[in-house]
């Protein structure tokens, strides 16, 4: 749930990043950042910080997998898919694999 949760919120941010840059595009402005640079949100709350801490650690085995993307959104994808992979249907077919026998 975490790794949901930490995807959820970078998924909002980047819509709000780029809600904010297409506007300042249309009001004819020059972008403030360039395309595609990473910028740190203005003002993260302990929560948000929580959550991405969690989910940085829970999804830092599978950093090796995506770290040739250039592509925030790729790498975070495949790090949700691979964590919902291993840490939910792994973990559950082993509980279930484990309750069997016992």
């Amino acid at each position: 749930m975490i790794v949901i949760a930490s995807f959820a919120v970078f998924a909002i941010d980047q819509t709000k990043g780029a809600s904010a840059h297409q506007q300042q595009e249309l009001a004819g402005g020059r972008p403030a950042e360039a395309a595609g640079a990473k910028s740190a949100p203005a003002h993260e709350s302990g929560a948000h910080k929580a959550i991405d801490d969690v989910s940085g650690k829970l999804t830092s085995p599978f950093s090796g997998v995506v770290s040739g993307s250039s592509s925030e959104w790729a790498v975070r994808s495949t790090k949700l898919l691979l964590a919902l992979l291993v840490y939910g249907f792994g973990l559950g077919f082993l509980a279930r694999t484990l309750r069997v026998r016992v």
